[in-house]
């Protein structure tokens, strides 16, 4: 007589199925949920527990854990559970500068509060809270005021030569493919580690909350963002990543407290997030200037479906584009108080291609611009010289735009790149302000409708100013 396979066999053969990868609860390394404890080296032990196990889930129970920068390897999940908080101090000591890509170029900046990079195959959950101390950094005070007016950019200073990267870096070179860590926190390179000179100087900013880099396959799902320094979600050239179910909220203002970033990935979707911070909800960028033209890998097959924005910037391609963006959906989307619905920006230095762009059954109430499209975004000088080629932006459609918007807003490509293929289909607003339209090629207006304007619902620009 044949005995019956086991519980664990039938697992096993069963097609489908998977045994639950080993946990690692934090608190067995020693972390102490008080929220007063400092916990990044017992965490950072069960992250290396774990990938040395070969893979399996950190865990962080119910309580709040306080921690600065945590580096998970290959292997490793982490789940963040119901009741529990992981929480980032408000040190800069705690973040290290790494080589990473910071606002489209790569340098060495402050490390993420929890760090991914070289991953495949790496899901993050739980139902739990992270938490980015956002308002326990010193703040730049909250912009008053119209934004600065665009000019037209200035013609650049001569320069001397940047010094060669080979002074400042060993061999072989950083990578953002790779954790690789400043050698000299207190002495950071004039140029990266291929000889494009750094803008600014001023020092590092705070840590992005959660920064995936170089990963694929990533899946993160099921938890609150809160008070995100920096940053929130950031995703730097990866492939194959969802997001959703996720609420990003910023309790009070932040500077740049973006909730997702997507920087030069392929295959991105979002779905279900309610984000409401104090910079761009969500922001699809490809690379900046000098360094974004080297790179030159672009941000493309990007869906944003069925999420809900309050204040912020709203779903934003740009100013970072230089590396192109392209094949975006942003779909059956909530905009409540947002600074504008759909979005793109960028800037005579950039270069760069923005096409085949969707915006699609998107709901306004109350926001300030319907419609922002830009590439005179935010000229303030010291200015990159202009790009040989500049932004090109075409095939960009609009359709069944409804609801309420203190503007139409405003649609402004270069002189020497109007930009072209735009076309609105059934978009039905009411705004007491039309729409700003200056260096578009044969626009398709036809399904555009704008009810209770102050004076004429489309403005033809001829000073270049909104």
């Amino acid at each position: 007589m044949r005995l019956l396979p086991t519980l664990a066999c039938l697992i096993a053969l069963a097609p489908g199925l998977r045994a639950a990868k080993p946990a690692f609860a934090v608190t067995s390394y020693g972390a102490v949920g008080d929220g007063v404890t400092v916990g990044t080296k017992p965490i950072q032990r069960a992250i290396d527990a774990c990938a040395a196990a070969g893979g399996g889930v950190v865990v962080v129970p119910p309580g709040v854990f306080l921690s600065g920068a945590l580096y998970f390897k290959p292997g490793v999940d982490l789940e963040v559970r119901a009741g529990a908080v992981l929480k980032s101090t408000a040190d800069l000591a705690d973040f290290p500068p790494i080589y990473t890509s910071w606002e489209g170029i790569e340098r060495y900046w402050t490390s993420g509060f929890l760090n991914f990079i070289g991953m495949t195959e790496v899901s993050v959950s739980g139902g739990g809270t992270i938490d980015g101390s956002g308002l326990e950094w010193p703040r730049r005070r909250r912009p008053s005021g119209p934004r600065p007016r665009a000019e037209a950019p200035a013609a650049p200073l001569s320069a001397p030569p940047p010094p060669p990267a080979e002074d400042f870096y060993s061999q072989p070179p950083p990578s953002v493919d790779r954790l690789s860590l400043a050698p000299d926190p207190a002495h950071l390179p004039p140029v990266n580690a291929a000889g494009i000179p750094l803008p600014g100087g001023g020092g590092l900013s705070p840590p992005r909350t959660v920064v995936f880099q170089n990963c694929s396959h990533v899946r993160v799902s099921n938890l609150s963002l809160k008070n995100q320094a920096r940053w929130g979600l950031v995703f730097i050239y990866c492939r194959d990543v969802t997001a959703e179910k996720l609420r990003i909220h910023a309790d009070d203002y932040i500077p740049s407290s973006d909730g997702i970033d997507v920087c030069s990935c392929d295959g991105v979707r979002i779905r279900g997030c309610d984000i409401a911070c104090y910079d761009d909800n969500i922001s699809i960028k490809a690379g900046k200037d000098a360094d974004g033209l080297r790179v030159n890998r672009p941000s493309e097959h990007i869906t944003v479906s069925d999420c809900s924005f309050g204040v912020g910037g709203g779903v934003d391609i740009g100013s970072e584009v230089s590396g192109s963006v392209r094949h975006v959906v942003v779909e059956r989307c909530r905009f409540a108080g947002t600074g504008a619905a759909a979005r793109i920006k960028s800037q005579p230095s950039r270069g760069g291609v923005v096409e085949d762009v969707v915006f699609r059954d998107l709901q306004l109430a109350d926001v300030s611009r319907a419609v922002d499209f830009d590439v005179q975004w935010r000229l303030v000088p010291p200015l990159a010289p202009p790009a040989r080629v500049l932004t090109v932006i075409r095939d960009i459609r609009l359709v069944r735009l409804t609801g309420t918007a203190r503007s139409g807003g405003i649609v402004r490509g270069f002189p020497a790149s109007p930009i072209l293929g735009l076309r609105f289909e059934d978009c039905r607003l009411q705004a007491p302000k039309g729409l700003v339209l200056l260096n578009a090629q044969k626009p398709d207006l036809s399904g555009l409708s704008i009810a209770g304007v102050q004076g004429e619902a489309i403005i033809r620009s001829e000073s270049g100013q909104p």
